[in-house]
């Protein structure tokens, strides 16, 4: 089996360096600069455990060098996705599967969705459909990301805490493809439970995001502080129910109560999100995958979204002032 990790950062790292000591698939990452760099001249080192290890890889900057895979990991930012497309198409042979571990709402989200809105592109992360052209949502695996990951130092992944991967055909189907994929990581030491219903796991991750992440970085808090706060605790409950809502206009199941979503996000404690933290670096921020589609969504289901809009025009007017907006 071929996997290439396309996007060697935290997400893509922390996996590819598990499935290389596994030592069970043909193993190849794509990653840029002195993360690359310091993997192709020593081996990609993992902290976990309160273990190091240290593994080969084989790592490029130039994927037509790899050939066709049998699956192709995206661990990049939803919006490093699209100037992507030319370096990934060599990696694509028609029964190439592709994993989609971006956060937000993903750009293939209506395909074999059903309804009045299959097919539907999103233009807040996928406009003009390039995406959905280039890549063809048929070959999408839908994955939710939960381990906590942080990269060092070049060639440096430390591991958190997590190791759940949930993985999902968007049809909802057991498909072979993602059975085999799901062994191959289960090997490598990972929790990959396989959904029949990927797209309300996916809003269960977003309903914290879409709020949590800009009032964070609007802010400069903390998780524990924006729950411990009565007004920014309120302010993200209104969201998160203006987002349930649209989610369950479109069929979408949520599993626990918003309170106590919430009490989850607190519980984290004094945790910077990854809003914030790009934020602060100067880095452009996910507010498109994050907040903007949820808003498109509402427009779509002809749900109003008062909150998110306030709150999107504020965190996007930071983002700019600040150059870091990728719009």
């Amino acid at each position: 089996m071929r996997i290439t990790v396309f996007g060697a950062g935290a997400i893509g790292g922390y996996l590819a360096a598990r499935l290389a000591i596994a030592g069970r698939v043909d193993l190849s990452i794509v990653a840029r600069g002195a993360h690359l760099d310091a993997i192709m001249a020593n081996g990609i080192r993992l902290m976990e455990d309160s273990q190091e290890s240290v593994t080969p890889v084989r790592a490029t900057a130039r994927a037509e060098d790899l050939g066709v895979q049998d699956y192709v990991v995206l661990a990049l930012k939803a919006h490093s996705l699209g100037p992507a497309l030319d370096q990934i198409a060599p990696l694509l042979g028609p029964e190439t599967a592709v994993v989609t571990m971006q956060n937000g709402v993903p750009w293939w989200y209506f395909h074999k969705a059903g309804g009045a809105l299959e097919g539907t592109r999103i233009q807040a992360v996928d406009p003009g459909g390039t995406i959905w052209q280039r890549i063809g949502p048929e070959r999408v695996v839908g994955s939710v990301v939960y381990p906590a990951v942080e990269v060092d130092a070049p060639g440096v992944i430390r591991h958190v805490e997590g190791k759940r991967f949930s993985l999902g055909e968007p049809s909802g189907e057991k498909s072979d493809r993602v059975m085999r994929l799901a062994e191959e990581m289960v090997a490598a030491g990972l929790q990959v439970p396989v959904r029949d219903d990927i797209r309300s796991e996916i809003w269960v991750k977003l309903w914290g995001n879409l709020s949590f992440n800009p009032i964070s970085a609007l802010t400069g808090s903390t998780l524990a502080a924006i729950v411990a706060d009565e007004a920014t605790r309120m302010l993200a409950r209104t969201m998160m129910r203006e987002a349930q809502a649209i989610g369950e206009s479109l069929g979408v199941r949520f599993p626990i109560a918003v309170d106590r979503r919430i009490k989850g996000a607190g519980d984290v404690g004094e945790h910077k999100t990854s809003m914030l933290q790009d934020l602060e670096r100067g880095r452009p921020m996910e507010i498109d995958a994050l907040v903007t589609a949820v808003q498109e969504l509402g427009r779509l289901a002809d749900k109003p979204t008062p909150t998110i809009d306030a709150v999107l025009a504020l965190v996007r007017r930071l983002a700019i002032e600040r150059v870091c907006y990728p719009g």
